[in-house]
């Protein structure tokens, strides 16, 4: 569990400085919406991750370390050498290097996640993999206030390559840890790199038929559509509507990740009742209603000046998507596990984590023109629509239990 926090966080904080730390650097130094909304296109090897994850079922860089925690060392170890060099650099000036540095911390943050998501498979029973789960996500989520919080309040006040030497910094105790954790005792490495690419997806299809496979597929790619789609540009949201860097790193990160958190710990107790299938159901509507919270404050704002109580308004409605994103993760991580063969646990994680991660890639850059188009109020009103189709898949991937089947959940 210890190692589920750790690697939980140094999994986090590469897609958090991605994903809330860049769009505010990148808008702070004037750079357009469409712009910054195009550079979602970095972080398409969380999409593709799954193409090259057979290397990493079957090869080991160093043996004294074992298969798992080599590659866990080697992407940690890359992380932090492309998050220090970012700072070096000036966005309208080396617009081109930033956009090769950001592309090259997506692809070893996305292969250091193929790895750490089969460690952790590895290491837990199946009994423990709820907990171990909602710990992992919880430790992802903490992860954000480093990028999201705490750079953001430095950066009024230190320059950014300092900013970016200090969330560097962060990937550190995980390398640590990495270090200092026994490897696990996981299944044998495919006989062959062949046998690492065909044998996971033969197994996946052949276990329920290829119709089955398609619905799970297409659930898992569209779940999270309308609040991935809607958080894309949060940072430069709340900038537009008027707060601060400082707001935005002390208020609205503070209480998202507090209820993130509160979210993830409530979601995986209240499914010890409802069971996987309902929790998605549930979940899954929370998760879409909390993006109206977003239209609300689109409505109120933008501020001219930034009172008390619109502080307060941005913390409760940043608080309750939250709430619900902690809600629908839990699930959804949960349901993800449970599809993944132990067998061939880094390359069907690995797809399955790559269909998730297409909204925030490639569906995520169109949102910089919907915004322009749309403007705020409207556009969040769409990504809310969009969150729709995902909850309708479940009828066929996870339908309501009946009776007979709520007796034994």
């Amino acid at each position: 569990m210890l190692m589920c926090v750790a690697l939980g966080f140094s999994s986090g904080l590469p897609l958090y400085l991605l994903f809330q730390l860049l769009p505010a650097w990148l808008r702070t130094e004037g750079l357009t919406l469409k712009t910054i909304a195009a550079f979602a296109f970095v972080q398409l090897p969380y999409t593709w991750k799954f193409i090259w994850a057979p290397l990493m079922d079957r090869y080991s860089l160093m043996a004294q370390l074992g298969r798992r925690r080599s590659w866990i060392l080697a992407m940690q170890l890359a992380l932090f050498v492309c998050i220090v060099s970012l700072g070096l650099f000036h966005p309208k000036l080396d617009i081109g290097l930033i956009a090769l540095l950001s592309t090259l911390i997506a692809l070893f943050s996305a292969s250091q996640d193929i790895v750490i998501d089969a460690y952790r498979r590895e290491i837990l029973h199946d009994d423990e993999l709820g907990l171990g789960n909602s710990i992992h996500v919880n430790a992802y989520r903490i992860a954000g206030l480093v990028p999201g919080s705490l750079a953001l309040i430095l950066a009024d006040h230190l320059p950014w390559a300092q900013v970016f030497f200090i969330v560097g910094l962060f990937m550190l105790p995980g390398i640590g840890f990495t270090l200092w954790a026994q490897e696990p005792a996981s299944q044998r490495a495919p006989s062959t790199l062949i046998a690492s690419v065909v044998e996971p997806f033969k197994e996946f299809i052949g276990r329920s038929g290829w119709q089955h496979a398609a619905w799970v597929l297409m659930f898992i790619l569209f779940y999270k559509l309308g609040d991935s789609m809607a958080t894309a540009l949060a940072t430069p949201f709340y900038l537009d509507m008027g707060f601060s860097k400082t707001d935005i790193g002390a208020i609205a990160k503070g209480s998202g990740l507090l209820m993130q958190i509160a979210g993830a710990f409530i979601g995986g107790l209240w499914m010890l009742k409802l069971g996987i299938a309902r929790g998605l159901w549930v979940f899954g509507v929370i998760q879409a209603l909390v993006i109206l919270g977003f239209a609300w404050l689109a409505h109120m704002g933008p501020f001219v000046e930034i009172s008390a109580s619109a502080r307060s308004l941005l913390a409760v409605v940043i608080g309750l998507e939250a709430f619900g994103v902690g809600l629908g993760t839990v699930a959804y991580v949960a349901y993800m596990a449970r599809e993944t063969n132990p067998m061939y646990t880094a390359t069907q994680l690995a797809l399955f984590t790559s269909l998730s991660a297409v909204p925030r890639s490639v569906f995520n850059a169109l949102t910089g023109t919907m915004v322009e188009h749309f403007g705020w109020e409207r556009f969040f009103y769409v990504c809310t629509l969009l969150a729709i189709p995902g909850l309708l898949m479940l009828v066929k991937v996870a339908p309501w239990p009946s009776a007979s089947a709520r007796l034994n959940p």
